[in-house]
């Protein structure tokens, strides 16, 4: 994928993971009753954030890694059209393996 799009310092821009329409039991949820996904898919990252001596401090994950963030966390849009979700870095909870 080659967006023109890079965020800055400790940014992620990270593509939701669509939920599934059906509950464990086979029904089916309505789109008014879904929640946003909290999983996504990692697109592009920033180069990470600076230290007190200036230092610049690598990002933990890279584009490709599927991610679990908070609830509320980032901010949505647009870009070419597309839905994502700006976030920090320490609003990510963790990465699938």
């Amino acid at each position: 994928m080659s967006l023109k799009f890079k965020p800055l310092f400790d940014k992620v821009l990270v593509e939701r993971v669509e939920a599934d329409d059906k509950t464990a039991g086979g029904l089916i949820i309505p789109d008014t009753a879904k929640e946003k996904p909290m999983q996504g898919k990692v697109i592009v990252v920033g180069n990470g954030n600076r230290n007190e001596k200036g230092e610049t401090i690598p990002m933990t994950v890279k584009a490709g890694d599927t991610v679990l963030f908070g609830k509320w966390a980032g901010n949505e849009v647009k870009i070419e059209g597309k839905d994502y979700l700006v976030v920090k870095e320490s609003d990510i909870i963790g990465i699938f393996e």
